[in-house]
């Protein structure tokens, strides 16, 4: 497995580990149409009370999300894996318009198809107002 060969299942220990670290970075830089690329055309996503399908409404989603959560940073840790899925723990920090900080998390549960690409997404997600001294994602 080499840097531009995709990670695809099943999963080891060690390609789990990269997949879940790979999301992470790709996360971080909040590039909507960079993050997408991720997941598989038709991917099905259940995000708290969004249910989205396919990469266009994932992007559209990921548009206003980063327009809202400012200053985004996340930190995801793989959970368990199995053939063709991943499950991960996160927690992200971010602010909103008036400067009020949030941790987020959570779980995700992923699923993917033959290439790699991520064709299903569930996310159970918890936000806590912090205060910006108790930030611990930077």
């Amino acid at each position: 497995m080499t840097p531009t060969q995709p990670i695809k299942p099943p999963f080891t220990t060690e390609s789990a580990a990269r997949k879940v670290q790979m999301a992470e970075t790709a996360w971080n830089t909040r590039d909507a149409e960079k993050v997408a690329l991720a997941y598989s055309p038709d991917s099905e996503w259940r995000n708290r009370t969004e249910f989205l399908r396919g990469r266009e409404e994932i992007k559209a989603f990921l548009k206003r999300k980063w327009a809202k959560e400012l200053d985004y940073r996340l930190k995801k840790a793989l959970w368990t894996f199995g053939d063709n899925r991943i499950a991960v723990t996160f927690e992200y920090e971010w602010h909103d318009a008036s400067g009020q900080w949030f941790r987020s998390y959570g779980n995700e549960l992923w699923e993917f198809d033959e290439a790699g690409l991520m064709r299903r997404r569930i996310a159970s997600i918890n936000d806590a107002p912090i205060a910006e001294s108790e930030r611990r994602v930077l």
